[in-house]
């Protein structure tokens, strides 16, 4: 009796209450046990979403650093020189070198090795995969990166000498460009000779540009050796006609004195003569001489005398005064360890 009593009150205990009726005074106590039944699925959500935005950033914190690395391996020591790795160094300034505080840019050296990998492997004599292209690619390494640095610090030196290159003199100088012996070429067939001969686009060659044209005009700024050299030599040109080899043995006591004076053959007057336009030389008449006439280059000063001129060409003597500032200044930081390179690129010579 006893036994059944007991499973009786064990089947009314396992029996549901039944659900109180609602009313004004008990809506707000219903509305609570509902809120908090729900509460025990909404907490858990929010945790596991709090852990998402966690593993998020990290994996993204993972990527960029792998990224970073691979893009680091890539520049400085495999130096890849791909366009992927150019159009990086475009939109990143990451150095190729440091010159006394100045940095060097990738963009700057990838720029021109760019330029010369693209000749030579369209129009070279020697496949680039060779051990002879290997040895003339590590040669132009060479030369780009001197260049780059030589570019960077002209760049730090230009403010202090108050030198600025104007868009008008970038396009005077494509527009001098541009002249052939054929005649003056247009700029559509200019700008798609320059793309298909060395794969520059015109933005390329605008930069190109006004980094040359700064590092020439800081050459001459700051060399103050030469341009006293030119001044002294104006007056025994003026007093000796031209004597130039006159000349160049009266001045060769001046304090860094390194000029020649030589005879030119029949150059086309529309060439280059060092860092001389020809077109200013076949101006003059023949035997006349010329003042003296800066170089389009860091060549240096010149002043000439024809010797001979037809329609297309001329021949002259010159006075060659060389500037030395320039590259005498980046050899001593050289020296005192004030350029430092981030990538290896060893000294070469031309075979």
């Amino acid at each position: 009796m006893d036994m059944k009593k007991l499973r009786i009150n064990k089947l009314r205990r396992k029996q549901p209450e039944a659900p109180s009726r609602i009313t004004n005074e008990t809506v707000a106590e219903h509305r609570e046990k509902i809120l908090a039944g729900g509460r025990k699925f909404k907490y858990p959500i929010q945790y596991a979403r709090h852990k998402l935005v966690i593993n998020a950033l990290l994996v993204t914190l993972v990527s960029f650093t792998l990224l970073f690395i691979v893009a680091w391996h890539q520049l400085y020591i495999a130096q890849n020189s791909s366009t992927l790795m150019y159009r990086v160094t475009r939109l990143i300034p990451v150095p190729v070198a440091n010159v006394d505080g100045e940095m060097v840019p990738y963009n700057d050296y990838l720029s021109r090795l760019r330029f010369n990998e693209f000749w030579l492997r369209k129009y070279g004599d020697v496949k680039l995969d060779s051990k002879d292209g290997q040895t003339q690619l590590a040669y132009i390494k060479r030369q780009v990166l001197n260049t780059a640095i030589q570019d960077a610090y002209a760049k730090k030196l230009a403010p202090q000498h108050g030198v600025t290159v104007s868009d008008k003199e970038i396009d005077d100088t494509i527009l001098q460009q541009r002249y052939t012996a054929s005649g003056q070429i247009s700029e559509e067939t200019y700008y798609s000779a320059l793309q298909m001969t060395n794969g520059w686009s015109k933005d390329d060659l605008v930069t190109s540009l006004r980094r040359t044209l700064l590092r020439n005009k800081v050459a001459f700024a700051i060399d103050t050796k030469a341009s006293k050299q030119a001044e002294e030599a104006a007056k025994l040109v003026a007093s000796t006609n031209g004597d130039f080899p006159k000349v160049a043995e009266q001045l060769a006591s001046l304090p860094g004195a390194k000029m020649t004076a030589r005879n030119s053959d029949l150059v086309n007057t529309v060439s280059t003569f060092g860092g001389l336009q020809v077109s200013e030389v076949a101006k003059l008449e023949k035997g006349q001489v010329s003042s003296v006439i800066k170089s389009s280059t860091d060549d240096g000063y010149y002043f000439v005398k024809v010797i001979d001129k037809t329609d297309t060409q001329v021949s002259f003597s010159y006075l060659h005064i060389p500037l030395t500032m320039f590259s005498e200044s980046l050899s001593k930081l050289k020296k005192d360890g004030k350029i430092t390179e981030y990538i290896k690129v060893a000294e070469q010579k031309q075979s």
